[in-house]
């Protein structure tokens, strides 16, 4: 067997079609769609039913055409018309759009909080405000004195 080769499954055989039931199946097709034909015709009299095949044939584009699919959690997009909106009605928003407004709001709370000093941060930013105006002060201070100093020295020195 060579590397990559595709492999038949273990002990199933290959299937053939047989053509008595490909004639058999092309038959039933026709007849269906000759019967269908003469049912669309017939129900050209009802605006409403025909519309909608109209509408479920259009949307049937690519492989939906040729594959029934019954997907119960498949939703299918129905129009509205323009009488039918309400455009009072409150838009609902998405959980991450929530999240995002709730994280928003939360932040400007802090940023309040933390202006008027409330927070365990703002405290901190504060007394470690506290502590360098003490510090600078006591170097200003320290510095008059030096020049005070030099000053006195300078005019004894005359």
């Amino acid at each position: 067997m060579p590397r990559g080769g595709k492999k038949g499954h273990k002990g199933r055989g290959k299937q053939f079609s047989n053509p008595e039931e490909i004639d058999r199946q092309m038959k039933a097709q026709r007849e269906l769609e000759a019967n269908g034909g003469v049912e669309k015709e017939s129900s050209g009299s009802e605006d409403e039913s025909s519309s909608d095949e109209d509408c479920e044939n259009k949307k049937k584009s690519g492989v939906e055409g040729l594959i029934e699919i019954e997907n119960p959690n498949r939703v299918s997009q129905k129009n509205k018309k323009v009488t039918e909106l309400d455009v009072n009605a409150p838009k609902e928003l998405s959980r991450r759009e929530r999240e995002e407004i709730e994280k928003q709001k939360a932040k400007e709370r802090y940023m309040k909080l933390h202006l008027e000093g409330k927070t365990d941060q703002a405290r901190a930013d504060l007394a470690r405000l506290a502590i360098i105006k003490k510090q600078r002060e006591d170097a200003a201070k320290k510095r008059d004195d030096l020049k005070k100093d030099k000053d006195e020295e300078s005019k004894s020195k005359r």
